[in-house]
């Protein structure tokens, strides 16, 4: 009688370490390869996350991406987006708040960044970083030690994520320089309250994804905050270099 769950344990350890090494060969691909290969390695690594997870005995529905989920994510998704547009909006037009957009990455004009937007953050970024810790990870840690303390792992891990690319926050965005600093303290204040952050957004979209079922309310809510804020970024530099003297 007591087989059973000690297989089914030892499963899911098995498939929580594996899940592990495959987010860590990620990153590192992803910090260490050619430019683009978050392109691959992500779909590729997502592809692999979801292979495990079937192997340790989850379907479709426990990773959020059934089909019964998928309009009441989609709702949640579309109301996500729209808040960000909104508040983006409102920030890009405010003088007090709109250096945060002024990011030297965006000087090349508004095609790389629609590109970005549409191209890099949905396939190098959200679809990987959904599947892995909203998708696989969560639904994994879920079934052995329940939501909240599925969440708090989940999040906690998505924000050490974070570190290799906030290593250069404080050098390309001036208003992370001008309240973090340069030089190396500056670098470890713009690491820490990027992992901070982003330890906090985890947790948001982890709750996103319990309420909704579904991987398209936290994917969306990701994707708007990056994608959008590539195109914001985009325009307020435009605007800004046309029209401040040099």
């Amino acid at each position: 009688m007591t087989t059973g769950p000690s297989i089914h344990g030892t499963a899911t350890r098995r498939t929580l370490s594996a899940t592990v090494a495959v987010l860590v060969a990620v990153a590192a691909a992803g910090r260490f390869g050619p430019p683009g290969t978050m392109l691959l390695a992500g779909p590729l690594g997502a592809a692999v996350l979801l292979a495990l997870a079937r192997a340790a005995g989850l379907d479709a529905g426990d990773v959020g991406i059934g089909r019964r989920s998928w309009r009441r994510g989609a709702a949640y998704a579309l109301v996500c987006v729209s808040a960000v547009a909104a508040v983006y909006a409102v920030a890009a037009l405010l003088p007090a708040t709109r250096p945060a957009f002024l990011d030297t990455r965006y000087r090349n004009g508004l095609g790389p960044a629609v590109t970005g937007a549409l191209v890099v953050v949905p396939l190098g970024t959200v679809l990987f970083e959904e599947i892995a810790f909203r998708g696989v990870l969560w639904a994994l840690l879920c079934r052995r030690t329940g939501a909240a303390r599925a969440t708090l792992v989940s999040s906690g891990l998505f924000g050490l994520w974070h570190v290799l690319p906030s290593l250069r926050l404080n050098r390309v965005n001036p208003a992370v320089a001008q309240i973090a600093g340069s030089g190396r303290i500056g670098q470890l204040l713009a690491v820490a309250g990027a992992v901070v952050f982003t330890t906090a957004a985890g947790a948001v979209l982890c709750e996103l994804r319990r309420r909704s079922g579904s991987l398209l309310a936290p994917a969306g809510l990701h994707w708007a905050v990056n994608g959008l804020a590539i195109l914001t970024a985009a325009g307020v530099v435009s605007w800004w270099e046309g029209t401040v003297p040099r």
